[in-house]
């Protein structure tokens, strides 16, 4: 959870949350007295009084140490971490506040080169990593495959197909093989055949056996991508051709296409019923389920059914319910007698799937949400989903343009050519490259400089990312990882640009950058040596007890009774005070075991309804009955009194983690000076 806070808004939420408000040599205001402003020279010392700054288009707002920041970089941060907040000069002056220590914090990690260790530079890298994605993606292809996932779940598309397998990574004449016997059979269809009996004989997915390949309704996002489009884009009746995807070739025929039925929301009562059931069994089963309709339909409250009845125990708990679905999320005979039914609150009549037996209950049903609602969703789920690859060779191909690509067909294919069946085996040898050398591709960017890229480079690629596989040719699998290699640092050449292609890239790059070393050095001179200096802790307790007060408390021996009788006669033995409480108590318990139990604590007001019902005062209460239950209360009051460390210690920590931080800024403004231009500061909030 370290970094979790480490986010774009890093200068609001752990600055605000870490940094105290004292400045070293500044006013009442936190800011440096300036009775004739001075302008700033580029090497940070001050020239003689002026009363303005020299005209400059971004002039400089502030100095900590001998860094320069202009006024636009402070404007930046200050937008974009006070969205909401209207520019003003108290707002202005917090913030800056605020900003300096930061500053000094970060320049700080600098001097002691923590932005040079090897932990660092893998965390920011790791950052970097995910902070570039969205700029290594086409955004017009991405935004297309959103609308187009968008307009596919408003149509649930019913299609058949029959499967031929092919591996991804298969031989060229296995692949060949496969897909000439898928146009064989798509021949015979078109001859007349029937699909749904040649699906039970020819199709390699085992379910075609029992549905003679129709898959039911689907919708949007729930298909592989290539599958989907051939459905969504043949005519009703249409028999498409062989299309690929990672579990072989498929012939789709699209069966049907309607409207989307959106989501339901339902509960249900479920009798399971094993597929091997005898008929004892089943008739067991269906006598239940027609026993539990009986009850709902004479009037027994749904929720007391499901609990005697279903054996979904896990939905039975809360009254049969189920999460939202919508088309293709349920087996079909489920999700059809869901959606018939008409209103919220109607019952089905008893349904079986392969499951057993069914009575559903609607509790609620929506549409699709608007694009608007959906498309933050769509995006993620697409991330994640095979299309996106769309959109990244979209995204390869503009860099390449853009880089002037220019590759060595002729050294690529000599490479792969070579490489043999230790490939395969995910045991091919570095040193087999040894007698190779040239360049596969070569990349320039606008200053004309050209990158190659070496069959070295892609020789030390196959022997990293080699794995062993079932069966294939060591060419397509040489072919493959070139393409993968090739990818991989063309988005690489373009990513190690973003930062002079992007403003809003370097920027939040150098946040996540000044954000690490924020936390780690704030970790190491606060957080974490409040936590472990116990000496200092316990010294800054002492000094400041009188800070962490108790109230006014008391001390109470609390007394429960059996019955009143019991409390009454406790009470005139603890009034008389000839025996000690442990005798009295073992006396009146040996008559009756457990008559009286006592416990002893310490109350504030208000803490709890006994105490205050004895109206907090001294000595031995009258018998008090709360809840049908009997009690003495024995009553001390305790004056207001300093809270030992333990008692207080979470906020005597942060106390101390403040006065740290506050001694430790103080420092740092010694170490490096703050010089703030206030004719420049004013100007932010006068403008």
């Amino acid at each position: 959870m370290k970094k979790a806070i480490l986010l774009p808004a890093v200068l609001v939420s752990l600055l605000a949350s870490i940094s105290s408000l004292a400045q070293v040599n500044l006013d009442a205001k936190g800011f440096k007295p300036a009775p004739a402003p001075k302008a700033i020279t580029k090497s940070g010392s001050q020239a003689a009084p002026v009363t303005a700054p020299k005209p400059t288009i971004d002039p400089i707002l502030l100095v900590v140490g001998e860094e320069q920041i202009p006024r636009s970089e402070f404007e930046r941060v200050f937008k974009k971490n006070n969205k909401d907040t209207v520019y003003t000069e108290k707002s202005v002056r917090d913030y800056l506040d605020l900003y300096v220590n930061y500053k000094l914090k970060v320049k700080e990690a600098e001097f002691l080169k923590m932005d040079t260790s090897e932990t660092f530079k893998t965390e920011l890298a790791g950052y970097r990593k995910q902070l570039a994605q969205p700029y290594l993606t086409d955004k017009n292809v991405s935004e297309q495959l959103v609308k187009e996932a968008y307009d596919r779940l408003n149509n649930d598309v019913r299609a058949s197909h029959i499967l031929i397998k092919v591996a991804n990574d298969a031989l060229p004449k296995d692949t060949i093989a496969a897909y000439n016997r898928a146009l064989k059979i798509r021949d015979m269809i078109l001859k007349g055949a029937d699909f749904a009996k040649v699906a039970r004989d020819s199709s390699e997915d085992p379910s075609a056996k029992e549905n003679g390949g129709d898959l039911g309704y689907f919708t949007g996002m729930q298909m592989v991508y290539p599958f989907e489009t051939a459905a969504y884009n043949n005519k009703i009746g249409q028999l498409s051709m062989p299309v690929r995807t990672r579990f072989g070739y498929h012939i789709i025929k699209t069966l049907d296409m309607r409207p989307a039925q959106g989501e339901i929301h339902v509960a249900h009562l479920m009798v399971r019923m094993p597929k091997d059931a005898n008929d004892s069994l089943i008739k067991v089963a269906e006598n239940k389920i027609k026993e539990a309709m009986t009850q709902l339909n004479n009037g027994a409250s749904w929720d007391s059914v499901v609990v005697k009845y279903s054996e979904d125990k896990a939905s039975a708990k809360k009254g049969g319910e189920l999460p939202w679905f919508g088309t293709g999320k349920m087996v079909p005979e489920f999700e059809k007698a869901a959606f018939a039914l008409s209103k919220d609150g109607s019952l089905s009549t008893i349904v079986k799937t392969s499951y057993g037996w069914h009575i559903i209950k609607r509790l609620d049903k929506r549409g699709v949400a608007s694009f608007d609602e959906k498309k933050g969703e769509l995006r993620q789920m697409i991330m994640r989903d095979s299309r996106n690859e769309t959109s990244r060779l979209s995204m390869v191909n503009k860099i390449k343009n853009e880089y002037n690509f220019k590759e060595v067909p002729k050294s690529k294919d000599m490479f792969v050519n070579a490489l043999d069946t230790s490939l395969v085996n995910g045991e091919w040898d570095l040193k087999r490259a040894d007698s190779f050398k040239g360049n596969l591709f070569s990349l320039s960017d606008s200053t004309k400089t050209v990158k190659y890229y070496s069959i070295e480079d892609f020789a030390k690629y196959i022997s990293t990312h080699q794995t062993k596989r079932a069966s294939s040719n060591p060419q397509v699998i040489g072919y493959s990882m070139y393409d993968q290699w090739m990818q991989e640092e063309v988005l690489a050449y373009e990513e190690a640009r973003l930062d002079n292609k992007y403003v809003d890239f370097k920027n939040l790059m150098k946040e996540y950058r000044d954000g690490i070393l924020l936390f780690d050095l704030t970790d190491k001179m606060v957080w974490t040596k409040a936590v472990k200096d116990t000496i200092g802790l316990q010294q800054y307790h002492e000094k400041n007890q009188n800070n962490y007060m108790w109230g006014e408390r008391c001390s109470a021996t609390i007394f429960q009774c059996n019955n009143e009788e019991t409390a009454s006669e406790l009470r005139k033995q603890l009034q008389k005070g000839k025996k000690s409480i442990d005798d009295i108590m073992a006396g009146i318990n040996k008559k009756t075991p457990n008559a009286v139990t006592k416990k002893e604590g310490k109350y504030a007001h208000a803490e709890s309804e006994l105490i205050e019902k004895t109206n907090w005062n001294q000595g031995i209460s009258n018998p008090i009955s709360i809840s049908n239950n009997w009690y003495l209360v024995d009553l001390k009051i305790l004056p207001p009194m300093p809270k030992s460390l333990n008692e207080a210690k979470g906020i005597v920590t942060s106390d101390f983690q403040s006065a740290l931080e506050k001694e430790w800024v103080d420092q740092l403004k010694t170490k490096y000076p703050v010089t703030i231009n206030q004719v420049v500061l004013q100007s932010v909030w006068s403008k």
